[in-house]
């Protein structure tokens, strides 16, 4: 079963269980899913991690301006999203990840990091934030 496939089911679920704030959330997601699909962009995976990063981001700027309730929404479905994206990579597989890729890029130096991060990216597949990749790239081409 695709991704829509089960999203759609799990609308269903929702429904039959009342849940209207996941309804919505699932909703605009298959939404979401559906306009790449007709872009030609039909990556479900990394329309996935766009909907749950912009859910963060929201998130965040409503923390800061002092609505937390409205960032607990942005926050839940984010981690809604999450649910149907791969399981991240634990902080000792990502620095394995990361020291293999700058070790066969030849990266030396902060100058070749574009390399090395192109490589780790690659062999990450979207299982890890690409913060946490370019930090554990530079720790290593600096130290």
């Amino acid at each position: 079963m695709d991704t829509i496939e089960r999203i759609k089911a799990d609308v269903g679920d929702a429904m039959r269980a009342g849940e209207k704030d996941r309804v919505g959330a699932l909703r605009l997601v298959i939404s979401e899913l559906q306009k790449a699909a007709k872009d030609g962009g039909g990556d479900d995976l990394a329309v996935l991690r766009r909907e749950r990063k912009r859910r963060l981001e929201a998130a965040s700027a409503y923390r800061d301006a002092g609505r937390d309730d409205l960032a607990a929404g942005e926050e839940s479905e984010a981690e809604l999203i999450s649910g149907y994206l791969p399981a991240e990579l634990s902080e000792e597989e990502l620095r394995a990840i990361v020291e293999r890729a700058v070790r066969e890029s030849g990266a030396e130096s902060a100058k070749d990091m574009g390399v090395a991060m192109k490589q780790a990216m690659e062999a990450v597949d979207g299982r890890a934030d690409g913060k946490r990749v370019s930090g554990l790239v530079r720790a290593s081409l600096q130290g």
